[in-house]
């Protein structure tokens, strides 16, 4: 068989295999319902996202940290989803993050840190680190100062100091959600410690 007939066989059976392939893999793809077209991007249901108690996760945090812990009270639709303490800094300057998440009615995320740390040690740890504690200007929110930085990725964080404590707001949501739980956190009277 001449060299020229034989590429002709070869490119002609790869093309015949590929095709047995795409059609046996879509198949179970298809099946199995294993993948979805989303041209917009993707979904997230936040039904499916898991709820904690956020009140009763703060006040439980509140004995076991140095500064005061704040309960802000959110509207009613908006469902917290996360709850972790984390450390921030190291050496003389360690210490703790309690933060809570929320989940608001469109989908947006915001979490709420609270700690004693310095405000640009928080920011950069919430920042997820890469990024300088830089001011990029500041809002009023019922007449407390709240200074804006650079989130993670596109996200803002909006930070203030209440009692030494530095309440830092971060995530996903508009500028009147950042304001609604800004509200909240500032005005929220601490925990009281037993």
């Amino acid at each position: 068989m001449a060299a020229q007939d034989r590429f002709k066989t070869s490119a002609r059976d790869m093309v015949i295999s590929m095709v047995v392939l795409v059609v046996i893999i879509g198949s179970i793809v298809w099946l199995t319902r294993g993948c979805e077209f989303s041209p917009s991007g993707p979904t997230v249901d936040p039904a499916s996202a898991p709820t904690v108690d956020a009140p009763k996760e703060l006040t439980s945090a509140a004995r076991r940290v140095v500064f005061p812990i704040r309960v802000p009270v959110v509207p009613g639709d908006w469902r917290s989803n996360s709850f972790n303490t984390v450390p921030v800094g190291t050496g003389a300057q360690a210490t703790t993050a309690v933060r809570v998440g929320w989940i608001t009615p469109p989908g947006h995320y915001l979490r709420l840190s609270q700690s004693n740390a310095p405000v640009d040690l928080l920011v950069v740890m919430e920042a997820g680190g890469g990024v300088s504690a830089d001011s990029r200007g500041s809002v009023d929110v019922a007449g407390t100062k709240w200074t804006k930085h650079q989130g993670k990725g596109s996200e803002s964080s909006w930070v203030t100091t209440v009692a030494g404590v530095q309440l830092l707001i971060t995530g996903s949501g508009t500028e009147d959600e950042f304001r609604t739980l800004a509200t909240a956190a500032q005005s929220a009277k601490p925990v009281e410690r037993p």
